[in-house]
């Protein structure tokens, strides 16, 4: 698919987690969870860095799964896997945002470019 074609589905969790948890093992979690299950294309977290408080209301972390069609996203929501750790994760969880939406790119990243026209 060219850029601008919608293709790839976006899997976006915005979170403030609660006062305690240890985020580290929040997020080992998380990474160990999309290493297993093969239907996660890629996956990305961050914590905030610079935000004001107006802006980021209290959230601070983002994390982002990426998958080839929303089938895979479907699957991956009844995931035995994806079920035992959401039970975890939402009991860390003070506040939460999540978009899930067909990914239209604009720019691809330098690296994305080159492999496509490799």
């Amino acid at each position: 698919m060219g850029a601008g074609a919608m293709g790839e589905i976006k899997h976006l969790v915005v979170v403030k987690f609660k006062e305690g948890i240890v985020v580290e093992d929040i997020v080992k979690g998380m990474e160990k969870l999309v290493s297993e299950v093969d239907l996660v294309k890629s996956f990305e977290w961050g914590q905030d860095s610079e935000g004001p408080e107006m802006l980021t209301q209290g959230f601070t972390h983002s994390f982002s799964m990426t998958f080839d069609k929303k089938e895979d996203h479907a699957a991956f929501q009844s995931h035995p896997n994806h079920v035992e750790y959401s039970a975890t994760f939402s009991a860390a969880i003070e506040k939460i945002v999540v978009l899930c939406f067909p990914s239209v790119c604009v720019k691809p990243s330098a690296s994305a470019s080159a492999s496509a026209s490799a």
